[in-house]
């Protein structure tokens, strides 16, 4: 069956960075479109970034420049880079794909950018 593990996540100081990485498995990791979200406490969950074959990507605005969403095939895992860090990404970030009119989700990875 279709499994996502995510991992990287952390405590960072304002301005950090942290690469959070997505494992999948039980289906053609290379053929899919992979998505990373976040849902930030008390709020709705966000889309973030997605990549769709080797390297065309896109990324939300307010995370553009800061954040580098890549897969490795090989290695059947997806990552996403953060750089300079802010308060406000701090939320639980999760890996997703949409198979089959279904989607699937990792258990997510906890991110919190704190002084």
């Amino acid at each position: 069956q279709v499994q996502l593990v995510e991992s990287g996540g952390g405590l960072v100081q304002p301005g950090g960075s942290l690469r959070l990485s997505c494992v999948g498995s039980g289906f053609i990791f290379s053929d899919q479109q992979i998505n990373w979200f976040r849902r930030a406490p008390g709020k709705e969950r966000e889309w973030v970034a997605a990549i769709v074959g080797e390297d065309m990507t896109n990324h939300r605005p307010s995370v553009a420049g800061r954040f580098s969403i890549s897969r490795d095939n090989t290695k059947n895992t997806a990552y996403l880079q953060m750089n300079d860090l802010k308060p406000e990404d701090t939320a639980i970030y999760y890996c997703n794909v949409y198979i089959s009119s279904q989607n699937y989700w990792g258990q997510g990875t906890q991110v919190t950018v704190s002084s």
